[in-house]
């Protein structure tokens, strides 16, 4: 008799599952919206303006992903191969991008080069042309110009993983590809670059991830993308069904950049044996001043430049400076911004390793499907995730209510609704898939054979993970920290709706001032998340270089 047979799954690939799956649940009320009927919205986008939304949408997608792949990868492998001036202050100034939000950085650009800004005006006096009619003049307000500031505020994403992946680099890779005769490129081209690929390929993802889930840039730029169709039908149209079919399509481009860098991971895999780490190469002359040239434009271009054009919004009103910063609960706004992100970045780092971890021990599909469905909640808009956390939790939420005021006799209202943990699970969704790609693309150079060495000295599951693979990812899990601290800190969509009530943060505090046009207390409360950002983002990319060479000195 014919007896079927079913895999088997561990205890930890069953519980990891089913926790992937608690984290995708919004992501799947979204896709089953596309199978409920609409308001009549979704006929008209599909004839009118899906064409372009598709076409922007991919074409700022790609733009940005050869923007920050070009701009982190060679600003990583510069300051991990070569000395020169200023390098160890610009190996963590590169960082600092990540500090402030693409939204803000797209304010200030606007002011410094539209027609009325500076530059022009200084330009039309100077050769005295009469109007736009007698030059022709960079529009930022443009797909270029949002594709050039999200290129800016992104490359972190690649220089953080590019730059670990360079320095864990074993000096006899490089002495073995000196035996072949390689020079100073073909060891960049045939050795370091394929080996550091995993990591640049997953920096990428990110960037390409978050290009796709931006809102306030390319809406305040005018490109169509499908945040802003998103947004769109859902407030201006009123069609909750139409947008979440426009969430649903959004789904299918991440699906498609997630699987692209999975085929490209797995399509060359490279183990490393730890040994000492490659000596820099000291650069004089000219070499030097370029080397330190193209690693210092993205830092002003990302970072200071914004921040001296933010800073001269925020003195344009001495008064409402003044009034702003005396105001009793900054401090507050401050606090919850700063909790909300650590305790995110803990979980989400947490979580990720055991994902991470159950998927490395089993390669059966519900696991691998399940850690993919997790990663697609990156590129879904904050509002949208906001709704599909709702819907379940508010009918999870009245069922208890009805069930403790049977057993009570009390009307106890809704316990989970608008409470602080919700929005921390609404967070985790949006923002785990940063810190599970840091730490699957950590695991992918930890070989299996030292899995095995450890469970056969008698060391169990917890015990692996904690004695074994945590020291080898520490550089790893602390990146994934960083990520998701700093992405929690500058989040606006989702804070907004979901947040309890008379919780304010930074970020929707400054999009109250900005909607009430009172742009200095707006810039004001712009540079106070950069201020509280900043202060981690620096402890944790020097903690991040001190710890790779110990590491790879080891």
């Amino acid at each position: 008799m014919f007896t079927p047979r079913f895999p088997r799954f561990s205890r930890l690939s069953v519980f990891a599952t089913l926790l992937a799956l608690a984290f995708a649940m919004p992501i799947l009320v979204i896709v089953a919206s596309l199978f409920q009927a609409d308001g009549g919205a979704w006929a008209h986008i599909r004839s009118t303006t899906l064409p372009a939304l598709i076409g922007d949408s991919l074409l700022l997608t790609v733009t940005v992903a050869l923007g920050v792949g070009i701009i982190g990868t060679l600003t990583a492998w510069i300051t991990a191969r070569f000395d020169f001036v200023a390098r160890r202050q610009l190996e963590w100034l590169l960082v600092l991008p990540l500090a402030m939000p693409a939204y803000v950085m797209a304010y200030a650009y606007t002011d410094l080069l539209q027609y009325a800004g500076p530059v022009q005006t200084t330009l039309r006096d100077f050769f005295e042309w009469q109007s736009n009619s007698d030059y022709w003049f960079f529009e930022i307000r443009s797909l270029g110009g949002a594709a050039t500031i999200l290129s800016f505020a992104l490359y972190p994403y690649v220089y953080l993983l590019a730059r670990v992946a360079f320095l864990e680099q074993s000096a006899s890779l490089l002495e073995v590809g000196r035996t072949f005769g390689y020079g100073r490129a073909q060891l960049f081209w045939r050795v370091t670059l394929p080996l550091a690929r995993p990591a640049i390929v997953a920096g990428i993802a990110l960037a390409m991830m978050e290009t796709l889930a931006d809102y306030g840039t390319v809406s305040y730029f005018g490109v169509n993308t499908f945040t802003t169709g998103i947004f769109s039908a859902w407030f201006a149209q009123g069609d909750r069904i139409a947008a979440a079919k426009l969430a649903s399509m959004l789904l299918m481009f991440v699906a498609i950049v997630l699987t692209i860098e999975n085929w490209a991971r797995r399509r060359q895999k490279f183990t490393e044996t730890r040994g000492k780490q490659a000596a820099r190469l000291q650069l004089n002359g000219r070499h030097a001043w370029l080397a330190m040239l193209i690693c210092t434009i993205p830092v002003i271009g990302g970072f200071f430049l914004p921040l001296v054009l933010t800073c001269k919004l925020a003195f344009q009103d001495i008064d409402a400076l003044i009034a702003f910063t005396r105001v009793g609960d900054f401090a507050t706004l401050a606090w919850n911004s700063f909790s909300l992100a650590s305790v995110t970045a803990l979980f989400a780092v947490m979580v990720s390793l055991l994902l991470a971890y159950a998927k490395r021990g089993d390669s059966a599909w519900p696991i691998r499907l399940a850690n993919r469905a997790v990663g697609l909640g990156y590129a879904v808009p904050g509002t949208v995730i906001a709704v599909g956390v709702l819907i379940p939790v508010t009918l999870l939420d009245h069922k208890l209510a009805d069930a403790l005021s049977a057993l009570t006799g009390r009307d106890t209202g809704l316990i989970l609704t608008g409470g602080v943990l919700v929005l921390i699970y609404a967070y985790l969704i949006r923002f785990m898939a940063i810190s599970l790609q840091t730490i699957d693309a950590g695991f992918s150079k930890i070989t299996h054979s030292m899995d095995d060495a450890a469970r056969s000295l008698g060391l169990n599951n917890r015990h692996v993970v904690t004695r074994v693979h945590a020291p080898l990812l520490k550089t790893s899990l602390i990146t994934a920290g960083l990520m998701v601290f700093v992405d929690v800190m500058k989040e606006l969509p989702a804070t907004l709706v979901m947040r309890p009530f008379n919780f304010d943060t930074l970020a929707v505090r400054t999009y109250i001032f900005a909607k009430d046009e009172r742009l200095a207390e707006a810039a004001v409360a712009a540079l106070a998340i950069v201020l509280v950002g900043l202060i981690p983002v620096v402890l944790a990319s020097k903690a991040i270089t001190r710890e790779t060479v110990q590491t790879s000195a080891t």
